[in-house]
């Protein structure tokens, strides 16, 4: 089979691209590095560096594929805050822009990376599929619209489109500057520097989080599953949460707490939608992923 991945340059995407790759597919990835890196680059994929908001320059690479995952975003939710116009853009332009070049050349199903940051702030846990989103940031609005966007381009067009809510994907390759960091790694960052661990607030707001080779197993099984492709949401979680409490206790560190932002206080995916429609669920424990994740950051660090 041959995939179209966006963002292929990208933390998840370029993951998946390493594993699509080595069970023999071809892949073929756009990208225009704004946020993605070229050593993330597989060089056993053809890569095209261009922009999604570039309708008629994307159109020919979605030709002749079996199928399209699209990552490519601005996954910063503070830059969305301080230029909610480009933000816009890119992750709603330029998801309509995708969609409309997979629907023009036929590309096949087209898996979206949506985000739990669609939930906002909600009191009950766990979270699930059919709860009333409640975005507090334009990013979290954004990929909401993006959900929409592909569930409308299978009701009026016929394309295939399923959308994997995220939460807190964590791993090698994840991004360790910008806008966007889980805590995670801004805990790892400080303990290599020799500085405290700092918690907003009081840490004892939770996320669920998920290794980032279960995320890619999410795609994989999303994009092959006969069961969806008419517009489905589904969360790709861990299943359990931490507080950052928990997390810098296993990061290992002396904490200091540092004034509270506006942010849910609490995620918790519900993963039973996942394990239903495509046969997916959690494989790498917070422990093992974070031992993992701890190797990786290591190796870039010598």
């Amino acid at each position: 089979m041959k995939y179209l991945v966006t963002g292929g340059a990208g933390f998840i995407a370029s993951n998946l691209v390493d594993e699509l790759i080595s069970r023999g597919h071809q892949v073929r990835i756009i990208d225009n590095l704004s946020t993605g890196k070229k050593e993330n680059l597989n060089p056993q994929a053809e890569f095209i560096q261009v922009d999604i908001r570039k309708l008629d320059e994307i159109k020919p690479h979605f030709v002749g594929v079996d199928g399209v995952f699209h990552f490519a975003a601005l996954p910063r939710v503070q830059l969305s805050i301080d230029d909610p116009i480009t933000s816009n853009d890119i992750n709603i332009n330029g998801t309509l822009n995708v969609l409309i070049a997979a629907r023009d050349a036929k590309s096949g199903k087209v898996v979206y990376s949506a985000s739990s940051s669609a939930y906002g702030d909600n009191d009950k846990m766990p979270l699930t599929e059919d709860m009333l989103p409640n975005p507090i940031s334009p990013y979290g609005l954004q990929k909401y619209v993006g959900e929409h966007y592909a569930r409308n381009f299978f009701v009026l067009y016929g394309l295939p489109t399923v959308s994997l809510r995220y939460f807190n994907v964590y791993g090698p390759r994840m991004a360790m500057s910008g806008g966007y960091l889980t805590v995670i790694s801004v805990f790892l960052q400080q303990k290599r520097d020799g500085k405290k661990l700092t918690a907003t607030g009081d840490g004892t707001q939770t996320r669920d989080f998920t290794y980032v080779g279960d995320a890619v197993r999410a795609n994989i099984m999303a994009m092959a599953s006969d069961k969806v492709g008419k517009g489905e949401v589904i969360n790709i979680g861990g299943g359990h949460n931490y507080s950052v409490n928990e997390i810098a206790a296993k990061i290992g560190g002396e904490l200091e707490y540092i004034a509270p932002r506006i942010e849910p206080h609490d995620t918790l995916a519900d993963t039973s939608k996942a394990k239903e429609l495509i046969g997916w669920q959690p494989e790498v424990n917070i422990n093992e992923g974070i031992a993992r994740t701890k190797e990786w950051f290591a190796s870039q660090n010598t």
